[in-house]
């Protein structure tokens, strides 16, 4: 029988708490600048398969490992120039970095899904860092929800996701950013973003000095979380850049508005950003997701976001949202 969920605010007992599970092998849901991360010990074979129970994850798509800093992090992948330059300038931040995995890691062969690469990441969540040292081992995180379903940006999205299959939830209030980590590939001589996020594209060019390639969608033995086509999926289906309502053709819609949008025909309105403030709508993407997501809807429209800076991870949120349910194998 699975235990019962405990949420806990944060505090140093509660943190104290939450490390000792971490290293006796169990879950822990926690916050990052990003999204709640669900937590277990890279290391530990048996806590990382929790992971992929408890989400009812794919098997083949791998886990992103968290670190207190660049260090910890070296520990277990192969840092280049290129890796310094952004882990120095990003670090702590949204950015996961995939490298060449070092020889001698002790983070089991579930996290990296086979590959001989690893996806490793800095969080800047002061709560998340003083966790991560506490417990003194990396920690897979994806984010804390079942697979494929909105992320979760608040410790109640996760307790409602989730439920008892995991003991517990560090609180720490709502995440500040709100959209997942972006993901950058440096295990070639290209700079490849596996999936777009909190840091743009453009910034990325601009530290390196070289052009950013985008990568395809893989929906085979994906490097990164993220890359499956169906992903980030409500119940409800989704309509990308809805510009008018159609009653008759797509029934009673919720709107998610964005900027200088045509609002007129819907009954119900949910504003990612009044003011087409991409930060703003990225911050709120999820959580008016969850919102949006009720049965009295057919359906939720979006409406059109600019691709450039953070409209560019929004919209391909949006896309795996919209994109037709796939079943994948068992783990």
């Amino acid at each position: 029988m699975s235990p019962a969920l405990t949420i806990r605010p944060y505090s140093e007992g509660a943190l104290s708490q939450a490390a000792a599970k971490l290293r006796a092998g169990e879950l822990v849901a926690f916050p990052t600048e990003t999204v709640y991360g669900l937590g277990a010990d890279a290391t530990n074979a048996d806590a990382v398969a929790g992971i992929y129970a408890a989400k009812q994850r794919p098997s083949f798509n791998p886990l992103i490992s968290h670190f207190p800093d660049r260090d910890a992090a070296a520990k277990h992948a192969v840092f280049d120039e290129r890796a310094d330059k952004l882990a120095e300038t990003f670090w702590p931040g949204a950015l996961t970095l995939v490298l060449p995995r070092q020889t001698d890691s002790d983070v089991c062969e579930l996290v990296t899904a086979g590959l001989p690469s690893i996806a490793v990441r800095v969080p800047a969540h002061p709560m998340a860092r003083q966790l991560l040292r506490a417990v003194g081992r990396p920690i897979a995180a994806p984010s804390a929800n079942r697979s494929g379903r909105i992320s979760p940006t608040t410790a109640g999205h996760v307790a409602h996701s989730l439920g008892n299959a995991i003991g517990m939830i560090l609180d720490g209030g709502p995440c500040g950013v709100g959209l997942e980590s972006t993901v950058i590939d440096l295990t070639t001589d290209r700079v490849v973003m596996l999936r777009p996020g909190g840091i743009t594209r453009e910034q990325v060019a601009e530290i390196l000095g070289c052009d950013v390639v985008m990568a395809e969608t893989d929906d085979t033995a994906p490097k990164s979380p993220g890359m499956l086509t169906s992903h980030y999926a409500p119940g409800l289906p989704v309509r990308l850049d809805a510009t008018t309502a159609n009653p008759a053709k797509y029934g009673n819609e919720i709107l998610l508005a964005y900027g200088d949008c045509n609002i007129k025909g819907f009954d119900a309105v949910l504003w990612l950003s009044k003011s087409g403030d991409d930060r703003e709508a990225a911050a709120n993407l999820f959580a008016k997701l969850h919102e949006a997501d009720q049965p009295r809807f057919d359906g939720i429209a979006i409406a059109p976001i600019p691709e450039a800076g953070l409209g560019l991870a929004i919209n391909d949120r949006m896309k795996r949202a919209a994109a037709p349910r796939t079943p994948h194998p068992s783990p």
